[in-house]
Parts: structure tokens; C-alpha cells; sequence
């Protein structure tokens, strides 16, 4: 029986690091998409997202269930830098269970111009967003996205 123990024990170890490896090596890509929401137009975050996502990564953010390609969710992404010049997506929790990561977020920003059709006007919005990311290979595969826009409508019509 001790015999047995050890073994379980020894086996536990050498499979630790790499483990604990790979949940690093996930939540880094993960971050990368983060990373690139912040600095929507630094082609240095374009690229890495690209490397951290498959080619055929689906973001999924409404409710009709269709999906943007990785060229469409970049070009969006564009829209919103240009948009939101100070656009930043901070991290606050970042949650690993099997292939999937769960990040809790929060965007905020300035509008330069209408943000879904409301006058900014030099006013600012910091809201809530949750996603959730599936990993196969050290990749993103696909993203489901929500994120709180009726609330930073309230805030820039309120101010």
C-alpha cells in the first residue's frame, strides 16, 4: 500500500508542473485578447491575438447565436479604438475549468463621437463585461461575450 502512495504521489508531482504550465499558457492567451481590446490599434496586439486564436475562431456576443470570423471581430475592434481612443479592458478575475476560461472584466472609456447612437460628448462609461473562452491546443477557439452597453448608454446620457 505505501508503495502505492509513493507512486501517486511521485506521479502527482511530475504532472503538477505541467499542468500548472498549461494554465498559465491559457490564461496568457486569454490575456492577449484582452491586450488587444485595450490597444485596439497596435498591430504588435493584432498579431498576437491572431497567433493566440484558430483561424476559424468564432466570437459569439448576442443572442442570435451568430458568430464573427477573427478578420471581423478585428475590424469591430478597429471601429471601437477609433472611437474610443481610450478604450480599456481590465481584467479582474480570470477563472480556468477544463478547456474554457471565464474572465469577469470591465471596459471603460470617452467617446470621441455617438456610442450606439447617444452623443458622448467627452463623457465616459465603465461597465461589466463576462466571457467565456474555449481552448483546444493552447488556442482560443471560440469566445461567447457580454457586455453591459445599455448600462454605459445610462452612464453617458446621465452625465
Amino acid at each position: 500500500m505505501n508503495i502505492l502512495k509513493t507512486v501517486a504521489v511521485a506521479a502527482a508531482l511530475l504532472i503538477a508542473p505541467i499542468t500548472g504550465s498549461a494554465i498559465a499558457d491559457d490564461k496568457a492567451a486569454v490575456q492577449a485578447f484582452y491586450d488587444l481590446l485595450s490597444n485596439p490599434a497596435s498591430a504588435n496586439h493584432a498579431a498576437t491575438f491572431k497567433a493566440t486564436t484558430s483561424a476559424d475562431w468564432q466570437s459569439i456576443g448576442d443572442y442570435s447565436g451568430k458568430s464573427k470570423s477573427r478578420d471581423q471581430f478585428l475590424g469591430q475592434v478597429g471601429g471601437f479604438g477609433k472611437l474610443i481612443p481610450d478604450l480599456n479592458w481590465a481584467v479582474e478575475e480570470m477563472i480556468r475549468s477544463g478547456d474554457r476560461v471565464v474572465v469577469r472584466s470591465r471596459a471603460s472609456g470617452t467617446p470621441k463621437g455617438p456610442l450606439f447612437g447617444v452623443e458622448g460628448k467627452g463623457k465616459s462609461f465603465d461597465i461589466l463585461t463576462i466571457d467565456i473562452h474555449t481552448l483546444k491546443n493552447g488556442k482560443i477557439i471560440r469566445s461567447y461575450h457580454v457586455e453591459d452597453w445599455a448600462g454605459a448608454i445610462r452612464q453617458l446620457r446621465a452625465q
